[in-house]
């Protein structure tokens, strides 16, 4: 999964940009409200968190204009702003949330994966599954046959991604665009070690494989 941050405090930004790529998601940063158009309209992100005050383009006009494009990304506003007007305005701008500052992150966190399920058009969607393998949303736990699998963040993302396009054979550019972000080479073996590291988790104990290559084109997760 896939996140832009357009935010311009550093000390918030960096709050925001690790705690996201900690809990295993790809972010990018933008630092004003220009860049994050551009941002938005060059990649299809699953969410955006968007401060309001925003050098160049102010956040409410960024959303506003996306809409215009008819981008669909699924947006946070943040904003210091507490008042019930202030809300309207940003769910009127195009906004699907709004979370007020300071924050927990924990919340931010929680209010992301509710927007990005339901951009999925599956809002109480909690579980990914596919045959006996299963993966919580909300708890992050991974099963096969009932056992429990233990993935780190990386891992997980990486799964989360296959199991929503299952069945499907993804490059490994969309998998590094989806779950590094911009900050690596898609002619890395990088991608490569990650699915050794989930097929060795998710597949080495089971007779059927789940994970499967596809020679110079990507990965495709599928019951054979």
């Amino acid at each position: 999964m896939r996140i832009l941050v357009v935010e311009d405090d550093k000390k918030i930004a960096s709050f925001v940009v690790k705690g996201l790529g900690q809990a295993g998601y790809a972010v990018d940063h933008a630092v004003d409200g220009e860049q994050g158009f551009k941002q938005a309209l060059a990649v299809e992100y699953d969410a955006a968190i968007v401060d309001i005050m925003l050098p160049e383009l102010d956040g409410l006009s960024m959303i506003a204009r996306l809409r215009e494009q008819k981008i669909l990304t699924p947006v946070i506003v943040l904003s210091a702003k507490r008042s019930v007007d202030d809300r309207v305005k940003g769910l009127q701008s195009g906004g699907d949330d709004y979370l007020t500052k300071p924050f927990s992150f924990v919340e931010l966190l929680a209010r992301v994966q509710a927007l990005i399920r339901r951009s999925h058009h599956t809002p109480e969607l909690s579980e990914l599954r596919l045959g006996d393998l299963s993966l919580h949303l909300i708890t992050r736990e991974v099963t096969r046959a009932g056992q429990k699998i233990e993935l780190q963040p990386r891992e997980y993302a990486l799964l989360e991604y296959l199991l929503r396009n299952a069945g499907k054979v993804v490059s490994k550019t969309m998998i590094i665009e989806h779950v590094w972000g911009y900050d690596f080479d898609p002619m890395t073996n990088i991608v490569d070690v990650l699915i050794s590291r989930l097929r060795n988790k998710v597949d080495r104990n089971f007779d059927a494989k789940l994970i499967h290559t596809h020679r110079g084109v990507g990965y495709a997760l599928r019951i054979s």
